[in-house]
């Protein structure tokens, strides 16, 4: 699972990074490799949306932030 959380958070940062770009310059990150072709875009898109929601799930688990540790006495 280690390997799947570090994939998850991985393509969740491409995209967050995709989406900076494009509101500060306008570009898209997936036009500046030759254009792919709009399948394989929207492949990654799903995958970077499948990512997020895995790791909204998982959070909770994962996050030593939000994980209410037990006082000891």
């Amino acid at each position: 699972m280690k390997y799947v959380h570090m994939a998850a958070f991985l393509l969740v940062l491409v995209g967050a990074l995709n989406w900076g770009v494009l509101a500060v310059t306008g570009w898209e990150l997936g036009n500046l490799f030759g254009g792919m072709d709009a399948s394989i875009s929207k492949v990654i898109y799903v995958l970077v949306a499948l990512s997020a929601v895995y790791l909204l799930l998982e959070h909770k688990k994962t996050c030593r932030m939000c994980v209410v540790e037990e006082k000891k006495a």
